[in-house]
């Protein structure tokens, strides 16, 4: 319990601001929603920041952390640009018409956690163990993956969906 307590006091405000823009985000995002495209991109801007981030953090004696990141980018980046999330344009406006969901809460709930456990882990100072740190990368390269392929899909439907006016 004490371990649990010091983690979560230890945990920069930042983190916990996130937290709640993500949930609210995802909470949002369970009603139907008029939106403009840059402000769609938002969510997958900070999950592939926070994804590239942790890149060059720690200390790599070997390149097992780096191929993990990058096979694990490659590996989810198709999901996301294959993970279909409906919506209409509003030719008038140009903004994104979306139908409610609760994709968006449970998605960034677990890549949130996700990457709040790879960040406890690198805390914790585990740079003698190799295998949390594969991991650990492989979990941020995977975000960054996923919400790049995600950024793309969303692009290139919004393009076409606007070319259609």
């Amino acid at each position: 319990m004490m371990f649990t307590y010091q983690v979560l006091i230890h945990t920069p405000l930042w983190v916990w601001m996130l937290l709640a823009y993500l949930v609210w985000q995802g909470i949002k995002a369970m009603q139907p929603r008029t939106t403009s495209i840059w402000r769609a991109l938002i969510v997958p801007v900070v999950f592939i920041v926070w994804g590239v981030s942790r890149i060059g953090l720690g200390h790599q004696d070997s390149s097992w952390p780096m191929v993990a990141w990058t096979a694990a980018a490659l590996a989810l980046l198709p999901v996301g640009v294959l993970t279909p999330r409906p919506f209409d344009v509003d030719h008038k406006t140009g903004e994104i018409i979306r139908p409610g969901s609760n994709f968006a809460l449970i998605r960034n709930l677990i890549v949130f956690v996700l990457q709040y456990a790879v960040g406890v882990i690198s805390a914790i100072d585990a740079s003698d163990r190799t295998l949390a740190i594969i991991i650990g990368r492989a979990v941020s390269g995977a975000t960054a993956g996923y919400f790049i392929g995600s950024t793309i899909a969303l692009l290139v439907a919004y393009r076409r969906k606007r070319a259609e006016e």
